[in-house]
């Protein structure tokens, strides 16, 4: 079965192919046959019931500095493709939302991976919390009365934003730290919504392990490992990628996940897992799928297609 694939993701022109998992994504597609095309968010236009975009042809090569072709624009309606891959990174903002209010008017006769509603509505640290038993303690507020009487119980914790992505604004915030005042000043300036503040978990330093889900089951996994002067593991931010293996727990915290995941047709899902304590679960654009191919692990990319072929069927 070839299909007609549309890819709405970040412009092309700046991914880094190496860690992409949407590159991966398209290179397997182009290599089953399918046709892809691209186009960015923002062109999205609906008319009345018609979801339109200008779009281009695509065509990948794992070349770096050489990695894509594209064809003459031509406006396409999106109810004439097989799939949708939604792939655009955070921020989880206005117009995120939108799209995904846009996509659904296409889903599921059109197969949206993952679900646009699903997306909407499972923000990656949000939707974590219905899992709290599975979660180290945390808190999401803005309040300072509850965010200093939280810290006074867990000693010292890590705040991030709620919908940051990537690793940014991520901090470590010890029991008596002195820039404690200085950093809620400037959260409260720069992020409107609630913040995320966590127990700080030391094993940490062992590693932060992403775990990938297709269609609710495990496909592969990668521990990143924080450069030494940084709390961050994630790639991007020059986190170490080490081949790994699922402990019991961790296998435990998969199976618990998998009907929910599945339920809201969420077929590709990085969920990340400190020391056997689920910390995220990520469903806008989950990456990992080429560190883990390149660390000899499962070809997760060919799971996901092998899924969508059998939904599509």
């Amino acid at each position: 079965m070839t299909l007609k694939v549309a890819v709405q993701m970040d412009p092309i022109a700046r991914i880094n192919i190496k860690g992409d998992s949407t590159f991966a994504l398209m290179l397997e597609a182009q290599r089953r046959g399918h046709t892809l095309f691209f186009y960015t968010p923002d062109k999205l236009s609906l008319r009345g019931e018609d979801l339109v975009a200008p779009m281009q042809r695509l065509s990948v090569r794992d070349t770096e500095g050489d990695h894509f072709t594209l064809g003459e624009t031509q406006r396409e309606h999106l109810k004439s493709f097989d799939v949708v891959l939604l792939r655009q990174d955070p921020p989880f903002d206005l117009a995120y939302i939108t799209s995904t209010h846009f996509l659904e008017r296409i889903h599921p006769r059109t197969l949206v991976v993952n679900d646009p509603s699903s997306v909407r509505n499972a923000p990656e640290k949000l939707f974590v919390m219905g899992f709290s038993d599975l979660m180290p303690p945390t808190l999401i507020s803005r309040d300072l009365t509850e965010i200093n009487s939280f810290r006074k119980e867990h000693g010292a914790v890590v705040m991030k934003p709620l919908h940051g992505h990537g690793g940014a604004a991520v901090f470590r915030v010890l029991e008596e730290d002195m820039n404690f005042g200085s950093l809620y000043d400037m959260f409260a300036v720069t992020f409107k919504e609630p913040w995320v503040i966590q127990r700080f978990l030391p094993g940490v330093r062992q590693g932060d392990k992403r775990i990938i889900l297709v269609d609710g089951e495990f496909a592969g996994a990668v521990n990143r490992v924080p450069a030494a002067n940084d709390l961050r593991s994630n790639m991007v931010r020059g986190g170490a990628a080490n081949a790994t293996e699922l402990s019991d727990r961790e296998r435990e915290i998969c199976a618990r996940l998998g009907p929910h995941l599945r339920e809201r047709g969420l077929l590709l899902v990085g969920i990340d897992v400190i020391d056997g304590h689920l910390t995220e679960i990520n469903v806008t654009s989950p990456t990992g799928i080429r560190a883990i191919a390149r660390l000899g692990g499962p070809d997760v990319a060919a799971m996901v297609w092998d899924a969508i072929a059998k939904k599509r069927a």
